[in-house]
């Protein structure tokens, strides 16, 4: 059977030679993948191309590609490794259409792909502002195309269907080894010129290798000529109808530019309340969401999905049941916002009277304020079991002038529990044990945490002061409040962790997350003030069920907790070191002074009492560090599949799956699936979150932030089951939790945004 002859093309090329270049390449593969059957996988593709007919070149890729997936399983789980190589191959030859192609047969000139793509608008200028030819010619020099040997076949084809860079008409011009590039040059534009080269070769060895992954406005913004690089943001929403309004346009420009967000509504008056000595007039905060819900559906984020918004209230508030209800499938839809994410906000005190059984009062937060002279969300308690909450708390229950409701605590968890198993939210946030680690108590309180409950940084309204007429224009003044925001990145623990790279990689992926913050032109001033005032960051990982995979660990066991509190306490360290280097070059933060770093008191919280802690306490005092929050493990379920590892610390779903998109289904195995990892990778729904829980309070403890952690249960569980879950979740001070994900809201989707 003469197959090539057989195969036309429409294409005026030497179809016979490309053909025939290409199956030698394919059998190349032998060496590569000497336990599969490569010859006999040709020659199913060449007698399937010989029974259609007539074919292209992409039919040919296609029908490998199809060939090959349709090979792979439990078993044979390298097929993806031979299905992304031949994809590679098809957006070189693509790219190559559009691009003067490579004499050597390498990637295409790197330097007139940014005169290119900067000439058509895809680039912004900042580029070609910031290097020299002689610098982007010894760039592209730099550029390793061998590493996009790495990928599987699902994470190559999902960096190239959502990040490299298109045109305008939608076709592709940027290889993946270019957008990694394009990322490290433009976060290291601004470093001094006697380093900036090494810093981005650094940067780009990082993020090529897959040894990190930053975050998806990043990957996909970064160098382009749209969009910000920030991940997520905390809106505090102000108790007055212009702070209401004013927060709706920031979150909606925000929105716009890619951002997924999270709104505190714990200050606004509750339902029934007075507004200007008129009582009962108040419609409560439903209304309100309903307007963000109105914005997330209707100002969606850059083209590609609806917005991204959780709303917070707290649990003594009076609206909390109507609050709960929101995202329920039945009821009265007027009270309805299906397109919004709930958490809520839970201090201490409420899981007592759960676990005792004991009343519980809500409150409306407006007249609080007006007859008790304090805003009962402003306080925290500061100890475990005593504090200045409690103590207002109960002023609030024992002043007969302050109206109030009573209703079993337990009603209401019921209420929180009934909803998580149809929603998978509310996200739960425990408001003390946030509080009480904050490195930066000394400068204001966290309210609510963010979309993705990885992030819990300090907040505050921001207020109008006045407005007035100047030279015939309008002159608003506002008091800026904190306005968080998120920069995110990842360490890939699956590929970090074994090959020993962390003490390399963490201080670089530092310094790139540092520069994010001096990079970015963030849509709302008062963000751009927080993020300049607190210079945040959040570093993370994923890729954990990876790790105890290849090392033989068993996810329910002592030794995987232990595991986890030993390397996240190494990953701590080390950030913690990395900012303090930082701090000696460029400065430390500028609320360093009076903070916990500045104190000691962040280590002596945490009991870092060893010597090489008590030294770095030492040096962190005397010299600072960069930033104000450094730590935070986000979900980042998109940009672990393109690094090839799971997804931040949560067990897989299944062993094999398949991934499914509009127009096809790509199988999925868990990586480095082989006889000796195969035990070790235990279904979520399989295993005992008890398990998972005691891990992250191991984990939680060297976190300065937060986790995004996910609570597995199947939909038959038990209500007492849950209950006894949410309740060791709080014993084991995690600060949040996460989706409760049961088998029956198994379409939940992860925050785009904040994936890193």
């Amino acid at each position: 059977m003469n197959v090539m002859t057989s195969v036309k093309t429409k294409e005026n090329q030497s179809f016979e030679a490309w053909f025939a270049e290409l199956k030698e390449d394919l059998y190349g593969l032998t060496g590569v993948f000497p336990h599969l059957e490569i010859e006999d996988y040709i020659e199913t593709v060449m007698t399937s191309l010989y029974q259609k007919g007539e074919s292209s070149k992409d039919h040919v890729y296609n029908e490998l590609i199809l060939k090959g997936l349709e090979r792979m399983d439990e078993q044979e789980p390298d097929w993806t490794y031979v299905c992304a190589r031949i994809y590679a191959k098809q957006l070189y030859e693509d790219v190559a259409t559009r691009r003067e192609p490579s004499p050597t047969g390498d990637y295409p000139s790197f330097q007139k792909l940014i005169y290119l793509l900067e000439e058509k608008g895809v680039y912004s200028s900042f580029i070609l502002d910031s290097y020299t030819d002689e610098e982007l010619h010894t760039l592209g020099q730099k550029l390793v195309p061998e590493r996009d040997e790495f990928f599987n076949y699902i994470g190559l084809r999902t960096l190239a269907d959502r990040y490299l860079a298109k045109g305008h008409d939608g076709e592709l011009y940027e290889l993946p080894q270019e957008r990694f590039m394009i990322i490290a040059m433009t976060l290291m534009a601004k470093e001094p010129s006697s380093k900036r080269m090494q810093l981005i070769e650094e940067a780009y060895w990082a993020i090529s290798n897959l040894y990190m992954t930053v975050a998806t406005p990043t990957l996909s913004n970064a160098g382009k000529s749209y969009g910000q690089l920030s991940s997520c943001f905390i809106d505090t929403v102000d108790d007055s109808l212009q702070g209401i309004f004013d927060s709706n346009t920031d979150i909606a420009n925000l929105s716009k530019s890619g951002g997924g967000i999270g709104v505190y509504l714990g200050k606004i008056r509750s339902k029934g309340s007075d507004i200007k000595g008129y009582k009962g007039v108040s419609s409560g905060v439903i209304p309100w969401m309903k307007q963000l819900n109105n914005t997330a559906v209707s100002v969606d984020q850059l083209g590609q999905r609806q917005g991204a918004i959780a709303v917070y209230l707290d649990v003594w508030h009076q609206d909390i049941f109507a609050f709960l209800d929101a995202k329920l499938n039945n009821g009265d839809e007027r009270q309805r916002t299906h397109d919004l994410f709930t958490g809520v906000s839970l201090p201490d005190l409420f899981m007592e009277a759960v676990e005792n059984r004991e009343d519980w009062y809500l409150f409306d937060p407006h007249e609080v304020r007006t007859v008790m002279g304090f805003s009962l969300e402003d306080h925290y308690d500061e100890k475990e079991g005593s504090g200045s909450f409690r103590e207002k708390y109960q002023a609030c229950v024992d002043n007969p002038n302050l109206s109030k409701r009573a209703v079993p605590a337990i009603d209401i968890m019921k209420r929180v529990m009934i909803s998580q198993l149809e929603t998978g939210t509310p996200f739960m946030f425990y408001r003390d044990e946030v509080n009480r680690k904050n490195p930066n108590s000394h400068k204001g309180m966290v309210y609510c945490t963010n979309l993705c409950t990885e992030i819990t940084q300090n907040q505050s309204p921001t207020t109008v002061e006045e407005e007035y007429t100047q030279d015939g224009k309008i002159i608003t003044v506002k008091n800026p409040g904190d306005f968080v925001v998120c920069n995110l990145s990842s360490i890939n623990l699956g590929k970090a962790v074994p090959d020993d790279v962390l003490e390399r990689l963490i201080p670089i992926q530092v310094r790139m997350l540092d520069n994010v913050i001096d990079l970015n032109q963030i849509p709302v001033v008062q963000a751009e003030i927080t993020n300049n005032h607190y210079r945040g960051i959040g570093l993370g990982t994923f890729g954990w069920h990876h790790l105890l995979a290849v090392q033989g660990i068993r996810w329910e066991s002592e030794e995987a907790v232990s595991f986890a509190d030993e390397l996240y306490e190494n990953i701590s360290y080390l950030t913690i070191e990395a900012s303090k280097e930082l701090a000696k070059e460029k400065g430390a933060y500028p609320y360093m002074e009076g903070s916990k770093w500045h104190t000691g008191e962040y280590f002596l919280d945490r009991g870092y009492t060893q010597s090489s802690w008590h030294s770095l306490q030492q040096e962190v005092q005397q010299h600072g560090v960069r930033n104000g929050y450094m730590m935070a493990v986000a979900p980042n379920s998109s940009t672990s599949i393109i690094a090839g590892s799971t997804a931040s610390i949560d067990p897989v779903f299944k062993k094999f799956y398949s991934e499914e998109k509009k127009n096809y289904k790509i199988p999925v195995t868990a990586p480095d699936l082989n006889e000796q990892t195969y035990w070790y990778y235990k279904s979520a729904y399989d295993i005992d979150q008890t398990w998972s829980i005691h891990q992250n309070a191991a984990r939680q403890r060297h976190i300065d932030q937060s986790v995004s952690f996910n609570i597995y249960v199947k939909n038959s569980v038990q209500a007492k089951e849950l209950l006894q879950l949410h309740l060791e979740a709080w014993r084991n001070k995690l600060k949040t939790t996460y989706y409760m994900r049961s088998t029956s809201t198994e379409d939940i989707e992860d925050c785009e945004s904040c994936s890193s």
